[in-house]
């Protein structure tokens, strides 16, 4: 399996072309949205399973979505909620759920080596924080921090396109991650700039309540309005996962991609 290596352009036409994706079937890609945010809403309320439920379900929700994407570029209708039907697939959800379940154990792995070896003094700042001066504690955890972001970016490319990569092109866990994890390497520049367009998209809408809040509205109202914003952000980053893999791997054409539209 080949991996296209692109420029760092093509970040900024993956989400201009999911954009393009979601203007199809807006309704459609919307209601996915407040799908999947109706899932981390049940998953939060039930902690600590529930976050870890729902993190192991993630290989899924991307297959899912990335089959949408393909339906709507198929011209058919989305249907969210048939979306669910891939996972009578034989054998597919094991593996997707299993994915997930190693996903889970890498990420609380990292964490580990991340914050262990700075227990110690993480323990000292808090003994010695007050009410007024949190400095101490931000201090401490600044270093194990920023390890642990260097660790999850490794670990986020191993998983970015491996969902797809073991649903459309039956490969297995190890060679999905592998062939992710390069396919992200090749393509560092373009997700540079993918994550900070998207990163400038949740800034402005952050600023967005600010400023709703700064001219007199409630904080509820505020909200309220913010959140269809949101909602739509959210619909058109899932449309532009199609891209971002389309782009890398080409147009997928195995008898597993194409009996799941």
């Amino acid at each position: 399996m080949q991996a296209a290596s692109l420029p760092m352009s093509a970040g900024w036409h993956w989400v201009r072309d999911g954009f393009g994706l979601f203007k199809r079937q807006p309704i459609a890609m919307f209601t996915w949205a407040l799908t999947i945010g109706f899932l981390v809403l049940v998953a939060t309320m039930i902690p600590p399973i529930g976050p870890l439920l729902f993190v192991t379900l993630m290989p899924v929700v991307t297959v899912m979505t990335l089959v949408a994407c393909r339906q709507i570029l198929a011209g058919k209708a989305v249907m969210p909620l048939r979306l669910f039907l891939i996972l009578k697939t034989p054998g597919l959800a094991k593996r997707l759920f299993g994915m997930g379940a190693v996903y889970v154990v890498i990420v609380m792995l990292a964490g580990m080596v991340a914050f262990l070896p700075f227990m110690d003094t993480l323990r000292d700042a808090l003994q010695g924080v007050t009410d007024d001066d949190l400095s101490p504690v931000l201090a401490a955890m600044r270093t194990p921090i920023i390890l642990f972001a260097i660790f999850y970016v490794c670990v986020a490319a191993m998983f970015w396109h491996a969902p797809v990569l073991v649903a459309w092109h039956n490969l297995s866990l190890r060679k999905a991650l592998f062939f992710s994890a390069v396919a992200c390497w090749r393509n560092k520049g373009a997700f540079i700039v993918y994550g900070l367009v998207w990163f400038g998209a949740v800034a402005g809408l952050e600023l967005l309540g600010s400023l709703l809040e700064g001219i007199g509205l409630p904080e509820g109202v505020a909200g309220l309005v913010q959140m269809p914003l949101n909602f739509f952000a959210a619909a058109v980053l899932y449309c532009s996962f199609y891209p971002a893999y389309e782009s890398v791997f080409g147009e997928p054409d195995t008898p597993e991609a194409q009996q799941m539209i």
